[in-house]
């Protein structure tokens, strides 16, 4: 299989999500056939769908790989169970949460995986990180900010890294 550009969104609200979503992209450094390109900050947001829990921590990361869609998505499901995963309530509080956003220019729609994601041009948590690692990256042939300025309450807050002393 060809290498093929993809995006990574990372999510993690539970037992100490900053730490999550650093040992995942440490995780997808590390994953077969694959090389991670680049990872954005950190974000913190408010959660999508049910308010009583915590807020979430979110990164965009970019991955070269040859790895097929499937068995990608297949990669990012273990490492979520590597972080104890649990889905006990959709859009519930979670250790991690892994999305394939997008693979190459490939448009996927199966009954376990579509490509682009489809929520994504709606939510600032996705958006925000993956323009700040792909500006000129265009979806559905409008640019990220576009997409990004339709959201009326963004509700995103890009953390500051710690200085290296």
């Amino acid at each position: 299989m060809p290498i093929q550009l993809a995006y990574i969104g990372l999510g993690s609200n539970l037992a100490s999500p900053v730490e999550q979503v650093r040992q995942a992209l440490n995780g997808l450094a590390g994953l077969p056939l694959s090389r991670l390109v680049i990872a954005s900050s950190l974000y913190a947001s408010r959660p999508v769908g049910p308010q009583d829990q915590p807020d979430f921590i979110n990164a965009v990361a970019a991955l070269e790989t040859s790895l097929s869609p499937l068995a990608l998505l297949d990669q990012l499901q273990a490492l979520e169970q590597q972080h104890r995963r649990r889905r006990q309530r959709h859009w519930g509080p979670r250790t991690l949460d892994l999305d394939l956003l997008v693979y190459g220019d490939q448009q996927i729609e199966t009954p376990r995986l579509c490509v682009p994601h489809l929520q994504m041009t709606q939510r600032a948590f996705v958006l925000a990180p993956l323009a700040e690692i792909a500006p000129a990256l265009l979806l559905h042939h409008k640019p990220l900010t576009a997409w990004l300025g339709q959201i009326s309450n963004p509700g995103i807050q890009r953390l500051v890294e710690d200085a290296p002393s």
